[in-house]
């Protein structure tokens, strides 16, 4: 078990992918053959979980060279949110990835990411970045666009591996890379679930042992839609029937749960068939969860 580098300026990590460079015989894109690219990297803010791993492994199986960000992005908090309280655990981290095979850490602190202060100009999300998500988080997904751009640019990789539990988020990268036309490939990876539903987050540590069983009602409401549209009900049928599960659970405050066109986040109409997306946000306690199911609509006769 090799323990990673660690980079806290622009100038080390610089200095060591050159080094690592040195190393690692060069290739070009994964080719139809299934080589290797030469870099990929998992985007993080810390605080490493199993599915924090399921992206560095699959990082680890697709390329030569695996670098990991760990940077708590101060730009995607809004007032009142948990950016002082978010969990730093670094030591813990590199010390779980020294495990998984990464070569790179970068955790830069706030000053070295953005010296002078914070950046004047950022990326802005568009109409998609203000709805779900974005209207209870206003400037979030500006704050994520800019920081994925800015370390896009600095670790400069051919694969990019981003978790389908922040679904709204991924979609926005994707098209961040297609419109700013970035030179990287975005691999999205399916949630990583404990054996009761509960998928996994860094934000499940805030959770006590009574509200950890409570946040299990977002899984079981993704399921109950997704359940209700095998056995044949519409978008609308089947959010009626997650909906059900929270009205059951009434020490969860919903903030939205919505069925929507997995490539437009807006929501399925009567007559919608086939793939769908379910989205669920919602607070246990004083912490507040996401989550997000496949569901497939069934054409009506």
């Amino acid at each position: 078990m090799t323990v990673p580098h660690v980079a806290h300026t622009v100038e080390e990590l610089n200095r060591l992918l050159a080094e690592l460079d040195e190393q690692t015989e060069h290739t070009e894109r994964t080719d139809s053959a299934g080589g290797l690219a030469h870099r990929a990297v998992v985007m993080t803010m810390g605080a490493l979980h199993a599915g924090h791993m399921e992206l560095v492994d699959r990082a680890r199986a697709a390329a030569r060279q695996v670098v990991v960000t760990v940077f708590v992005n101060p730009l995607q908090f809004g007032p009142g949110e948990d950016y002082e309280a978010y969990p730093r655990v670094l030591d813990a981290d590199v010390a779980l990835l020294a495990e998984h095979g990464a070569d790179i850490v970068f955790a830069p602190e706030r000053e070295d990411m953005y010296p002078g202060g914070d950046p004047l100009v950022r990326v802005t999300s568009g109409h998609l970045g203000t709805i779900l998500e974005g209207s209870f988080r206003p400037g979030h997904f500006d704050g994520v666009l800019t920081v994925v751009n800015k370390l896009m640019h600095l670790v400069r990789p051919q694969l990019a591996f981003f978790g389908e539990k922040d679904a709204q988020q991924l979609l926005l990268i994707e098209r961040m890379v297609k419109d700013f036309n970035l030179d990287v490939e975005i691999r999205p990876v399916p949630i990583v679930r404990q054996e009761d539903g509960l998928a996994l987050s860094s934000r499940n540590s805030y959770l006590s042992e009574e509200e950890r069983v409570t946040a299990l009602t977002l899984s079981r409401a993704l399921e109950a839609a997704r359940d209700a549209a095998e056995q044949g009900s519409n978008g609308p049928e089947a959010r009626e029937a997650a909906v059900a599960v929270f009205a059951e659970q009434p020490q969860v405050v919903l903030d939205y749960l919505v069925i929507v066109d997995p490539q437009t986040i807006t929501d399925v109409t009567n007559d919608y068939a086939g793939k769908a997306l379910a989205l669920v946000a919602a607070r246990v306690g004083t912490t507040r969860l996401i989550d997000n199911m496949h569901v497939e609509i069934a054409a009506r006769a």
